[in-house]
């Protein structure tokens, strides 16, 4: 159960995908963000732990390979991009049927065209993401995705209260999930913050093979991507956002390495549309809606804190809203490999019909997911929900809309009403 603890350790849903695999397989990949807490996770299953970021444990590492990397049961290999060939070598070591179980964390993908991936079957990736609301402390996730994958089309239960207010949810929005920030007061969590994005743009992107000519315009850039937030926008337009006037823009190339290098540092984590087979669908929208890591970092680049987010102010309502949806979209992304599902949105081409998050099992059965962000549910509210149903059937095992209200119900035309501190 998410939210117990073993001393000081929170439970992620990565410890759960670990306890399933680790018996079975000789080689794991857990990927994410700096900070996420991948190596604290890791280091509790591991009996050698060699940190490739210490230059004098790379000297060793490269000096003895097969010795370091057989010196345990289970070896982690931490911040493996620092010293690519040590991947080879424990592929090498898993074909000869070593009896050493491999763990890798690792912040970024490597430079020089490595391969993150390059385990083919042998080594597989954990993605490891910020705390999702339901990591959290103070939620009770009672309502969870893999059960609704489990039980009879809309039969699982849905009921009870949550104490969360929507400036709880404002709070946890801006608190971040990262576990060295997310327990800070206001002013030091901000700085924390600053200073994870000053280090990204004035280290981690340089050491990843950036040249960053002018840091203030990838930080416009950065800024921009944020506050498209949840939506479909351009490249372009967020480009044009960034900094509309165009001397002072960046290339359409290099605002492209921006992207992709921030991808490969697992900053950016953009959600896919769905593009679903045997499925009563003439044209779909292609275009990925835009997140980063967390929303807590969307939040501080885009200029709002929690007190902004509760008021009454033009436009609060609306950054609000994809800030929840993002907040949302984060827990289903911990709880959906659970159920071996993946993560997608829906959208008709001119946006007649849209769902926030699609989660699709490996069977093709599916949950969709809409985020409102107040405590009030209409018709109106759930009408996509309900139009994807009629096109779906019963490849459509539940629909559910998660919100900031108190209450868990499941209304007459069968659509869950979730609030998200209970989702998990």
């Amino acid at each position: 159960m998410l939210n117990e603890q073993a001393s000081d350790y929170l439970l992620r849903y990565v410890d759960f995908a670990l306890d399933e695999l680790l018996p079975e397989l000789h080689g794991i990949a857990i990927d994410g963000p700096k900070g996420v807490g991948k190596t604290l996770t890791a280091s509790r299953r591991a009996e050698k732990i060699l940190r490739l970021d210490s230059p004098d444990a790379r000297n060793v590492v490269a000096s003895q390979t097969r010795t370091e990397l057989t010196s345990g049961a289970v070896v982690l290999v931490d911040e493996w991009q620092h010293y690519p060939p040590v991947w080879d070598a424990a592929r090498r070591l898993i074909d000869e049927k070593s009896a050493t179980r491999f763990l890798f964390t690792g912040s970024a993908s490597p430079t020089a065209g490595v391969n993150t991936h390059s385990g083919a079957g042998r080594i597989i990736s954990l993605r490891m993401r910020p705390l999702s609301l339901s990591e959290r402390t103070g939620t009770t996730p009672t309502i969870l995705v893999r059960d609704m994958f489990a039980n009879q089309k809309g039969s699982t239960p849905i009921r009870g209260e949550s104490g969360y207010s929507f400036a709880d949810y404002a709070r946890e929005i801006c608190a971040t999930g990262f576990p060295e920030i997310t327990g800070l007061s206001p002013r030091i969590r901000r700085m924390s913050i600053e200073g994870y994005i000053t280090r990204i743009v004035d280290r981690d992107l340089p050491e990843a093979g950036l040249l960053i000519r002018r840091p203030a315009a990838l930080r416009a850039w950065l800024a921009a991507y944020a506050a498209a937030t949840s939506t479909t926008a351009s490249y372009t337009k967020i480009l044009t956002a960034a900094l509309p006037a165009e001397g002072e823009q960046p290339s359409k190339s290099t605002a492209l390495n921006y992207r992709d290098l921030l991808a490969k540092m697992w900053i950016l984590d953009p959600l896919p549309a769905w593009m679903p087979t045997h499925a009563p669908f003439t044209r779909l929208s292609k275009a990925p809606k835009h997140h980063l890591a967390d929303p807590g970092i969307a939040a501080y680049l885009m200029g709002v804190s929690e007190d902004i987010l509760t008021s009454t102010d033009a436009g609060t309502q609306e950054i609000f809203g994809q800030l929840f949806e993002s907040l949302l979209l984060l827990t289903l992304r911990g709880a959906a490999p659970l159920a071996e599902a993946h993560e997608y949105h829906f959208r008709t081409p001119n946006g007649e019909h849209e769902v926030d998050v699609i989660l699709e099992r490996f069977d093709g059965k599916c949950i969709a997911f809409e985020a409102k962000s107040s405590a009030e549910v209409t018709a109106n509210d759930v009408k996509h929900l309900n139009w994807l149903e009629e096109k779906l059937g019963d490849r459509l095992l539940d629909k559910v809309l998660v919100y900031t209200g108190p209450s868990a119900y499941r209304r007459p035309d069968g659509v869950a009403v979730v609030p998200l501190a209970m989702l998990g």
